[in-house]
């Protein structure tokens, strides 16, 4: 089967650079999935999780915070703001982090339509994160 080069770095590391058959990924206007030969684009990630399918198989599940995807016909590059294999997700740490994000919120309430859907986007990502982690 055709494969494409599949990048996908985070702020502090390269987490992961092979041939790839297909990655689906969540785009900010909805999920993605990536084939050889897809048409050029750069999209903006919402919080949620990259799948990356190998021999027919998913061999790879990252939940990522957000970030951005450069898709061309023969690569993906992913820029991660945050990414951490699913297994490894918390139930516990999704529902701090979904607290967290709610007092934020809360507190951006009086603030500018920026800050406001920052702080929604954040409170999003959390969200996908527990439901990622009760997946797992």
């Amino acid at each position: 089967m055709a494969t494409f080069q599949l990048e996908f770095v985070s702020p502090e590391k390269l987490l992961l650079s092979r041939p790839v058959e297909m990655a689906s990924l969540p785009a900010a206007e909805g999920e993605m999935g990536v084939l050889p030969g897809h048409a050029p684009m750069i999209v903006a990630l919402r919080g949620g999780v990259i799948s990356v399918q190998e021999g027919g198989q998913t061999t790879e599940r990252l939940f990522v915070a957000g970030g951005f995807a450069e898709v061309t016909p023969t690569r993906v590059t992913i820029l991660a703001d945050d990414a951490t294999p699913v297994a490894q997700l918390s139930r516990a740490d999704a529902e701090a982090r979904i607290a967290e994000c709610e007092a934020a919120l809360a507190a951006a309430q009086d603030g500018t339509p920026e800050k406001r859907d920052a702080a929604m986007d954040r409170l999003l990502s959390a969200r996908a994160m527990l439901e990622a982690a009760e997946a797992a």
